[in-house]
C-alpha cells in the first residue's frame, strides 16, 4: 500500500484548503467552518506537507496565496464540485427543457405505427430533445448496446429475451394475412393447406438465431410455410402485395394501417396462432435514470394508443 502524502488528502482537508485560499485567513476559515483556530493551523501544516508548498504566505495586507496556491484553489473548487455532484441527487428531469438525444432500438415493422407516435409524443413534451432510432438487424448486438449506453431501450417481439435485462410488456396483437384484392383466395377463402403451399412474402430475419414467431408457432404444430421472397423493409409490403400473388402474415394493426390506401384485403389465419406480444427492454444501468424513465413512459403511452 502506498504511503505518499497525497493518500491522506480527504474531503475535510480539501474543504479547508478551498476555504483557506478563498478567505486568505486562518481565523476567518476557522469561524466559517466552525472549528478552532489551532485546528485550522494544524490542517494548514498538513496541507503544506501534502502539497510540498507553503500555499499561503504573509503579505503587506495579510496572507496571500503562492503561485501553486492559486492553482490549488481552482483544483479544490473543481474537486468539491465533483464531490457535491456525487453526494447529491441528480437534478430532476424536466422534459420541456431537455436537450438530450435518446437512442431507441426497434425492428423495421414498428416504423409504420409505433415509432411515429413515439416521435409525436416526444415532440409535444420535449421539443428540444432528439431521438435516434436504430434499426435492429442480424449484426446488431442490442444487449451489448443497452449495457454500454449506445441504446436507452429496445422494442421488439422475438420469443427469447436475455434474462438480465428489464422487460415491460407493451401490447398484444392478432396475426392476420394480407393479400392483393384480386387474389383468388379472397373469394374462395384461405385454407390451411393453401396457406402452407402458396408463396409467402416475409421480412428478412433481423436477429441472428431467432426464428420468427410465425414460423416458431407453425413448427410447434409440425407445419412449415413456403417463404419465396423476403424484404428488409416493411414499408415495401403493400407495394409488393399490390403487384404480386404473394401472401404476407403480420399483426392486425400493421395490416389495418394499409386497408383503404392499397388494393389489399385482410384475411384471418387458417390455423390457431398465439398473439404477437410486443415488449420493451432496458439495462440496469439506466433503470433509475429519470430521463430514460421518461422515455420508457413515452413508449408505453404510445403503445397503448396504437391499440385504441
Amino acid at each position: 500500500m502506498s504511503n505518499r502524502p497525497s493518500d491522506h488528502l480527504d474531503t475535510n482537508l480539501l474543504r479547508v484548503l478551498h476555504t483557506l485560499l478563498t478567505e486568505r485567513s486562518v481565523t476567518r476559515t476557522a469561524m466559517k467552518l466552525g472549528q478552532s483556530q489551532p485546528a485550522i493551523s494544524n490542517m494548514l501544516k498538513r496541507l503544506r506537507d501534502i502539497t510540498g508548498d507553503a500555499i499561503l504566505v504573509r503579505g503587506k495586507n495579510g496572507m496571500t496565496a503562492t503561485e501553486r496556491g492559486e492553482e490549488l484553489l481552482l483544483l479544490a473548487k473543481q474537486g468539491l464540485s465533483v464531490l457535491d455532484s456525487i453526494t447529491h441527487p441528480a437534478p430532476s428531469f424536466v422534459a420541456a427543457q431537455s436537450q438530450r438525444v435518446f437512442h431507441l432500438g426497434a425492428p423495421d415493422y414498428l416504423s409504420v405505427l409505433l415509432i411515429p407516435m413515439i416521435m409525436e409524443k416526444i415532440r409535444e413534451q420535449a421539443p428540444n430533445a432528439g431521438l435516434v432510432v436504430h434499426s435492429l438487424n442480424v449484426g446488431f448486438d442490442y444487449a451489448s448496446a443497452l449495457e454500454n449506453g449506445e441504446l436507452d431501450c429496445v422494442i421488439g417481439n422475438w420469443p427469447d429475451q436475455p434474462p438480465h435485462l428489464h422487460l415491460a410488456h407493451l401490447f398484444e396483437d392478432d396475426l392476420v394475412c394480407m393479400v392483393n384484392n384480386q387474389h383468388p383466395i379472397v373469394k374462395k377463402g384461405l385454407s390451411l393447406k393453401y396457406y402452407l403451399e402458396m408463396p409467402h412474402l416475409a421480412p428478412t430475419p433481423y436477429m441472428m438465431g431467432h426464428r420468427s414467431i410465425i414460423d416458431s408457432a407453425l413448427a410447434e404444430q409440425g407445419l412449415k410455410r413456403h417463404i419465396q421472397m423476403t424484404i428488409p423493409y416493411f414499408g415495401m409490403v403493400p407495394d409488393v402485395l399490390s403487384r404480386t400473388d404473394l401472401i404476407f402474415t403480420t399483426s392486425r394493426s400493421f395490416a389495418m394501417h394499409f386497408v383503404g390506401q392499397w388494393p389489399i384485403t385482410i384475411l384471418p389465419m387458417p390455423v390457431e396462432m398465439p398473439k404477437m406480444r410486443f415488449f420493451m427492454l432496458w439495462h440496469e444501468r439506466s433503470h433509475a435514470a429519470a430521463e430514460v424513465q421518461w422515455l420508457r413512459k413515452m413508449v408505453s403511452d404510445a403503445s397503448r394508443e396504437v391499440m385504441t
